[in-house]
């Protein structure tokens, strides 16, 4: 295997818990909900715009939150929820190029 292949390989392995957190539509709802929302939501306003319960929203929340997703910042007594797709979505684009300069390169 080549150098190169080998650190396309590398980049996939650093893109599957990004791709496995895109994967949840509970997940794409809430990317797409604060997308809307640039101000951020509290757990709240997300869970009576999705239908799952509380503990549900605040379960996806943190999976989101730990790949870099999104982030919160607190408000009075409440964490309030902003998307933050900048990085990851920077990792699999990275990933998408090195893959097409690899494919487009074997012809």
């Amino acid at each position: 295997m080549s150098e190169n292949t080998e650190q396309i390989l590398q980049q996939f392995k650093e893109c599957i818990p990004l791709l496995e957190v895109l994967t949840d539509g509970n997940r794409q709802a809430i990317i797409m909900l604060l997308a809307q929302n640039k101000s951020g939501l509290h757990v709240n306003a997300i869970a009576s715009h999705i239908d799952l319960s509380r503990p549900a929203v605040s379960h996806h929340l943190k999976v989101l939150k730990q790949s870099g997703f999104i982030t919160s910042e607190k408000k009075g007594v409440e964490n309030y929820y902003v998307l933050t797709v900048r990085q990851p979505l920077e990792r699999l684009k990275t990933l998408i190029a090195a893959v097409e300069a690899e494919c487009d390169g074997s012809r």
